[in-house]
C-alpha cells in the first residue's frame, strides 16, 4: 500500500461499524440545521464530529408510482443499477472503488419514491459524494449488469410465487388498490420485468432524478459549509424540475372480502387490513398508539395476547399503520395452521370490534404512550439511524423541530381522544386474503 493512504478492509469495516452503531446523542440534544447551499439545495444537517462519519440520506419523488401501468418494476430494476456502473466506471470498477475506500451506497425503489443512502469514512468523503454523483448523473445500464441484475429479480420473483406469506400479501394490495399504482408489485411481475427496456430505465430515471422534490439529510463529521459546497456538487446538475405522472388519491377498497389462494402448504399466511389515517392528520397520533395497542405492540399487544399467548393459535401476529402519499392503511398478517386459520382470522376481527366498540383502558393508554416515547428516543442511536428520521421528517412535513415536540405530542392524546379515534379508525371492516389450504375457510 503506497503512501499509507489504503487502509486495511478490516479496519475501514470497523470503523463504519462504530459509525453505524455508536450512540450519537440522546434524542434532546440533537440539534438540526438547515442547510442551503450556495446553489439552492436543502438539507437537514446534524454535525457531529466524534466519529469520522458521514451519513447522507435521500429521496426524490416518485417511484413505483410512476411505472408503466404494463410494466411494473421499471423503478425497481432501475434503482437496483444505480452503483452498477456510472460514469467511465463499469460495474467491476464502480464496485472496486466502493470497496477499497469502505463506502456503502445502496439505493431502494418504493412505492412513492426513489431512496439513496451513503455512508462513509470522512476522510474518502470528497469520493463519495462524487461516486454519488455519478450514480445519479450518468448511471451506466451496461448491458451485461441489467441482465445480472434482471436476472436476481426474476430469481426473486420465482421463490415469491411460492411463498404463502408473499402470495397472501401480492393478493391483498391487488384487491385494496385495483387499477391503481399501489395495486401493482413493486419489484414486478414474472410477466413484465423480463420486459423492461433499458430506454424504460433511462426514461423512468431521467423523469424522476430533479431538484425539485429532493429531500436530503446528512449527519456526521461535516459542517454546514463544507456539507452545502458538496450538495452543489453532487446534485446541482440534476435538471431542475421532474416530469411526473400524476397518481390519484385512493381508499383502500375490497372491505368485508375474505380471498384464499390454494397453495399446497400446511401452514396458511393471512394478509389483513383496512383504511389507515394519513401522517397529517390531526387524529394521527391517537392511531399510532392504538395501533400499538392493537398490534404494533409485538408481545405486549392484543392480537399478541390473544391469538398467540392464550390460545397457541400462530408464532406471532401484527399490524402497522402505512402511509403513503396518495392513501392511508392499516395492515396485518399472521401465519398459522390450515386447521387453526379459521380461528385466528375470527379472534383477530373480534379484537378489532372490540377495541373499536370499547377503546382501550387508561392503562394500556399510559403504557402504549410510555413505550412509544422512549423506543424513539433510543432508536435515534447512530447517524444512520438519525439521518433516516430526519429524512421522513422531511417527506412527512413534521417541521424541523418535530423531534423536541414528539413526545408532547403523544401526551396529548387523551382517553376520550383514542376512543374516539378507535371508532373512527377500527369500525370500517377488513380486507382478508389468505395463501394455503386453510380447513373451512372460504373465498366471499
Amino acid at each position: 500500500m503506497s503512501g499509507g493512504t489504503c487502509k486495511p478492509a478490516a479496519y475501514v469495516c470497523a470503523a463504519l461499524l462504530l459509525g453505524l452503531c455508536v450512540f450519537v446523542a440522546p434524542a434532546r440534544a440533537i440539534t438540526i440545521e438547515r442547510v442551503i447551499s450556495p446553489g439552492g439545495i436543502e438539507a437537514w444537517l446534524v454535525h457531529h464530529s466524534a466519529v469520522p462519519i458521514v451519513a447522507l440520506e435521500f429521496s426524490a419523488l416518485g417511484g413505483a408510482d410512476q411505472d408503466p401501468a404494463e410494466k411494473p418494476g421499471v423503478a425497481n430494476l432501475a434503482a437496483s443499477l444505480l452503483d452498477e456502473g456510472a460514469g467511465n466506471l463499469d460495474a467491476v470498477a464502480f464496485h472496486d472503488r466502493l470497496e477499497r475506500r469502505g463506502i456503502e451506497l445502496q439505493f431502494q425503489a418504493g412505492h412513492d419514491y426513489l431512496r439513496g443512502t451513503l455512508r462513509t469514512l470522512t476522510e474518502h468523503r470528497d469520493e463519495a459524494f462524487e461516486t454519488l454523483r455519478l450514480s445519479l448523473t450518468s448511471p451506466r445500464f451496461d448491458t451485461e449488469a441489467v441482465e445480472r441484475m434482471r436476472a436476481q429479480v426474476v430469481s426473486q420473483l420465482r421463490r415469491e410465487s411460492v411463498s404463502p406469506g408473499q402470495l397472501a400479501s401480492r393478493a391483498w394490495w391487488t384487491a385494496a388498490f385495483p387499477n391503481h399504482p399501489y395495486g401493482q408489485p413493486v419489484n414486478g411481475t414474472l410477466e413484465s420485468v423480463p420486459r423492461i427496456t433499458v430506454p424504460d430505465l433511462k426514461s423512468y430515471v431521467g423523469h424522476v432524478l430533479a431538484r425539485e422534490h429532493l429531500k436530503i439529510a446528512v449527519v456526521g463529521d461535516i459542517d454546514a459549509a463544507t456539507a452545502g459546497a458538496l450538495l452543489d456538487r453532487t446534485f446541482g446538475a440534476l435538471p431542475a424540475h421532474a416530469q411526473l405522472q400524476q397518481t390519484p388519491d385512493i381508499t383502500v377498497q375490497g372491505l368485508g372480502r375474505r380471498i384464499v389462494i390454494p397453495l399446497d402448504v400446511p401452514q396458511a399466511n393471512v394478509s389483513f387490513g383496512g383504511p389507515g389515517i394519513t401522517r397529517s392528520d390531526p387524529d394521527f397520533f391517537a392511531a399510532y398508539i392504538l395501533n400499538h395497542i392493537l398490534g404494533g405492540g409485538s408481545f405486549s399487544s392484543r392480537l399478541y395476547r390473544e391469538v398467540r399467548e392464550k390460545r397457541g393459535l400462530a408464532y406471532g401476529v401484527s399490524d402497522a399503520l402505512i402511509w403513503l402519499r396518495h392513501s392511508a392503511l392499516l395492515y396485518g398478517a399472521t401465519a398459522t395452521r390450515a386447521d387453526a386459520t379459521g380461528k385466528s382470522i375470527e379472534i383477530i376481527g373480534q379484537e378489532i370490534q372490540r377495541l373499536a366498540e370499547e377503546g382501550p383502558s387508561a392503562e394500556e393508554l399510559h403504557k402504549a404512550k410510555t413505550y412509544l416515547k422512549g423506543s424513539f428516543a433510543l432508536a435515534l442511536d447512530s447517524s444512520s439511524h438519525i439521518a433516516s428520521q430526519l429524512l421522513q421528517m422531511q417527506t412527512d412535513q413534521l417541521g424541523i423541530d418535530y423531534i423536541e415536540r414528539r413526545s408532547g405530542l403523544i401526551d396529548a392524546v387523551t382517553l376520550a381522544d383514542a376512543k374516539r379515534v378507535a371508532k373512527r379508525l377500527l369500525e370500517s371492516g377488513l380486507l382478508v386474503t389468505v395463501a394455503g389450504r386453510p380447513d373451512g375457510v372460504t373465498s366471499n
